[in-house]
């Protein structure tokens, strides 16, 4: 069976990003843990905040892949530890957020099980780019570039 893609369309011109970030983000709706909050703070700031009990700094680890904070943990296990009931397990994860143009990891910290990862919203600044216009009369290639000044292309 074939998959038709939202982005097939010949109008949709390099969008197949944009399908594998939203594929990426169904993907990472499904995980249950670790569970996190995300907060504004202030007018530009974002704060991602997830519950990591019985992780050290040591067993985290944070990377931006291609637009996606990824936070990967893995917790190790004591061998000289003799358990009579275990009932909280050393487990891992990873969890990925799709980071949107523009936005900025700026820092982590853990503290009192909660690792805290702050973002930072840039604003773009417009770009504006003029395209050269190439004609061709009667055998003359003329290119009109910035400004109307044109040139023999020859």
């Amino acid at each position: 069976m074939t998959r038709v893609s939202l982005f097939s369309s010949p109008l949709l011109l390099g969008f197949d990003h944009v399908e594998r970030m939203i594929e990426r983000v169904g993907k990472a709706g499904s995980e249950g843990y670790p569970p996190y909050n995300i907060e504004q703070i202030g007018e530009h700031g974002l704060r991602i905040t997830l519950a990591l009990a019985g992780f050290s700094a040591d067993d985290l680890s944070i990377s931006v892949e291609d637009n996606q904070l990824v936070i990967r943990g893995k917790q190790t296990d004591d061998k000289d530890r003799v358990y009579l009931h275990r009932g909280i397990a050393a487990r891992q994860f990873q969890r990925s957020f799709v980071l949107a143009d523009g936005i900025e990891v700026l820092g982590a910290e853990l503290s009192n099980g909660l690792l805290h990862v702050d973002l930072r919203r840039v604003k773009p600044e417009p770009q504006i780019r003029n395209i050269a216009i190439k004609t061709t009369d009667g055998g003359r290639s003329d290119t009109l570039g910035v400004g109307g000044k044109s040139g023999d292309g020859a």
